[in-house]
């Protein structure tokens, strides 16, 4: 017998070695009876888990069979880690799991899951599902989740929802779907349904998974109670030890039931993921459930496995069929070769299919961008409002609406926005750490952790389930904090899904820098480079309240129409400011906008706003946010002194408005680009691009912050972008 497993040939030696040595009892146990004494799992049952065991270690060789003659491009392995069929078959097949990347077992079972399923063909359902993960090994278009963009274990159909980031990091979006299905409003799953998401160790170890482990306790310990079942597959060191690192860690966490199995022994894991999904779901109450499983198939390079050999979940299955006497040794091997020879035939099938060919195929699945839907979205919300709606919104707003209130500062413009964003929307829910502290009211207005990422969780999750999640975080900073749940999560599950499966939401966040408020590079930082690259994220920046209130509609119309990702970034230093020229002339202050106006005021996501000071034929000044303001009133300055200017505000920063942008360039010749975030990776950079791009022929200058964080105090001035600065551009400008 080998006593190390380096190839796939090795394993399977193995296998049929280690069974060949079992001797059957003399007398066995009827199919209806428990496979072991006083457990709840059957032999029946013991052998449909078993195929899909087998299956889950035939779709690892044949993933290596494939990679050795450049056809598959994904071996990552699920052996030893095949108790994860048993968690499978303690839930629904519409509860909707989230499944780490070892859960080819787990997969097969759901699969024989269907509806359409029930009394069909065993042999053509695992066909099926072994077609349906080969896809994903070779990079198939017809790959049932990704569509060939990358191998992942997702299906609507199926309700999974594909994990498409880092170890741990879906597990935020876990709690957040948990989360929405105890609010009320509809979801593609029942009132009963409870959530699973499995990890692994190395996931456990993740912000990811301390985050959502904090907010489901938290959730608990508030009476907010989670139907979230959390599975660890832990193939760690000493994994099989209870007593474990990892097990001492997740036992410890407040408000999730700990339990904890050998998931090597599908008996065990049975009974224990039984159990832990009947408390969960009767209870709707979070639960944790430890597994120790084993990494038999690595990546090269990765620790022999040794040992571990002897505990082969597949090798402790075929004992406990063999020891109840409802299977041969011969009969397991036999088994073990059908079932490898329907996954090796799936695996010649998937050969063939075509694979994609062209970046427009590649990008297709990213959030689509109708502007005339989206137009019309805004539209109807209007006549909404204006019409059948006009009572709810009258009691939203206490009766006072704010179109009879007078101008408003941004701040009041936002929150008036939202106030009828949730009268007119029921699937819309507002929530951050002080969401309730802004005057909006509704029990779909919540406050939450002040944690950047599980309230991106919150949001993802809310998505996922059909809600319009608008989530509020505490500053720029935060968000730094949570990108890899905006940029792993949020912007990647469509593309990963095929658009099978959206999140979308609006991201509010307090941004950029407001040096005569309260100082410090956190409160006051001034870098979006992190959003700049993500593909398919709608950056919104609204400098006035004039805009603020179109250019939010149009993102709340965006993520309900095409499910769109959009981060909408506030400058904080503007949210109260009254004044443009002289204290007093209340001229950044705007009247909010009836129904009425709204169709005609619609901002479409992508187009900049010019303002035209003097004869506007001088110099074009390109900026946005806090820079807007300054712009204007240097250029007001400028025009005193005999020189027309165009200040065009951005507005939008993804997409950049290049159309406008090159054509309000070339008009006059000369570019003056006033960006207040960082002279490396700041928004100028992709300014400049784009009038690259454009061919536009003419001077270009930037003034932006310097390179360094922003401190304290009065230094603040020397680091941050200022109207002397701006002023002098323009005059090196024009006196070219």
């Amino acid at each position: 017998m080998l006593n190390r497993v380096t190839t796939p040939q090795n394993l399977d030696e193995r296998f049929r070695d280690a069974v060949s040595a079992l001797r059957p009892p003399e007398s066995g146990r009827a199919p209806g009876d428990p496979v072991r004494d006083g457990g709840k799992l059957t032999g029946a049952r013991t052998r449909e888990i078993f195929d899909a065991q087998l299956a889950a270690r035939h779709l690892d060789l044949a993933a290596r069979w494939l990679r050795s003659f450049n056809e598959g491009f994904h071996t990552t392995a699920s052996a030893g880690h095949e108790g994860n069929a048993a968690v499978a078959a303690a839930l629904r097949g519409d509860d909707p799991a989230l499944l780490h990347y070892r859960s080819a077992a787990f997969y097969c079972v759901r699969s024989a899951q269907r509806p359409d399923d029930v009394g069909g063909d065993p042999v053509r359902r695992l066909e099926d599902a072994a077609g349906d993960v080969l896809r994903g090994v070779v990079a198939s278009v017809r790959d049932p989740i990704t569509g060939g963009r990358d191998k992942l274990f997702g299906s609507t159909e199926l309700h999974l929802v594909p994990a498409v980031s880092t170890p741990g990091a879906h597990l935020p979006r876990a709690v957040g779907l948990a989360s929405a299905l105890t609010r009320g409003g509809t979801t593609p799953w029942p009132e009963d349904a409870i959530v699973m998401a499995s990890f692994g160790d190395a996931g456990a170890a993740g912000p990811g998974a301390s985050a959502a482990l904090h907010a489901a306790g938290w959730h608990e310990r508030a009476g907010l109670h989670l139907p979230l079942l959390l599975v660890c597959e832990d193939n760690g060191p000493g994994s099989a030890d209870p007593e474990n690192w990892t097990a001492a860690a997740l036992r410890g966490r407040p408000g999730l039931r700990y339990s904890y199995a050998d998931g090597c022994d599908l008996a065990a894991t049975y009974e224990a993921a039984v159990d832990a999904a009947e408390f969960v779901r009767r209870e709707r109450r979070p639960a944790l459930l430890h597994l120790a499983t084993v990494r038999l198939l690595g990546q090269p390079g990765d620790p022999d496995p040794g040992s571990d050999l002897d505990r082969d979940p597949l090798v402790g299955t075929a004992r406990l069929l063999v020891d109840a006497g409802l299977l041969a040794p011969d009969e397991v091997i036999t088994r073990y070769d059908e079932v490898g020879w329907q996954v090796r035939k799936a695996a010649e099938e998937v050969l063939g299919e075509p694979k994609l060919v062209s970046v427009g195929e590649i990008v297709a699945s990213l959030a689509p961008r109708r502007p005339l839907r989206v137009a019309h979205a805004v539209t109807e919300a209007a006549d909404r409002a204006a019409g059948p709606g006009a009572a709810a919104r009258q009691q939203a707003f206490g009766g006072n609406l704010p179109e009879q209130a007078g101008p408003m500062t941004l701040a009041q413009t936002l929150d008036a926005t939202l106030t009828d964003a949730l009268a007119g929307n029921p699937d819309l829910l507002v929530f951050g750490p002080a969401a309730t502290r802004s005057g909006l009211r509704g029990d779909r207005v919540f406050d939450t952790l002040p944690d950047a990422t599980t309230i991106l969780g919150l949001a993802l999750g809310a998505g996922t389930a059909g809600r319009l999640p608008v989530a509020e975080l505490a500053g720029l900073s935060d968000l730094h904090e949570a990108a890899a749940q905006l940029r792993g999560e949020a912007a990647t599950m469509s593309f990963l899904s095929a658009g099978a499966y959206r999140n979308p939401m609006v991201l509010r966040v307090p941004a950029f820098a407001q040096p005569f408020g309260l100082g410090g590079h956190v409160v006051n930082d001034n870098s979006v480079a992190v959003l700049r690259d993500v593909p398919g994220l709608v950056v919104a920046v609204p400098s006035r309240p004039e805009d603020a209130a179109p250019m939010l509609r149009s993102c709340l119309a965006a993520a309900e129409v095409d499910r769109t990702v959009c981060v909408f970034l506030e400058p904080v230093a503007l949210y109260q400011t009254r004044d443009l020229y002289q204290q007093g002339d209340n001229e950044w202050l705007a009247p909010y906008p009836a129904p009425e106006t709204w169709a005609g005021g619609h901002v479409p996501i992508g187009r900049a706003r010019i303002y035209g000071l003097g004869t506007t034929q001088d110099l074009t000044i390109v900026t946005y946010g806090n820079g807007v303001r300054m712009a204007l009133r240097v250029a007001t300055q400028l025009a005193a002194d005999g020189y027309g200017s165009r200040v065009v505000d951005l507005r939008w920063l993804n997409p950049l408005p290049a159309a406008d942008l090159v054509r309000e360039a070339s008009a006059t010749g000369r570019v003056l680009i006033v960006d207040e975030t960082r002279r490396s990776g700041g928004v100028g950079e992709g300014v400049l691009a784009a009038l690259v791009d454009g061919a536009f022929v003419g001077s270009v200058r930037r003034v932006a912050a310097a390179d360094a964080p922003v401190p304290l105090g009065p230094a603040a001035q020397q680091v941050l972008v200022g109207e002397d600065a701006i002023t002098q551009g323009a005059h090196t400008l024009l006196a070219r």
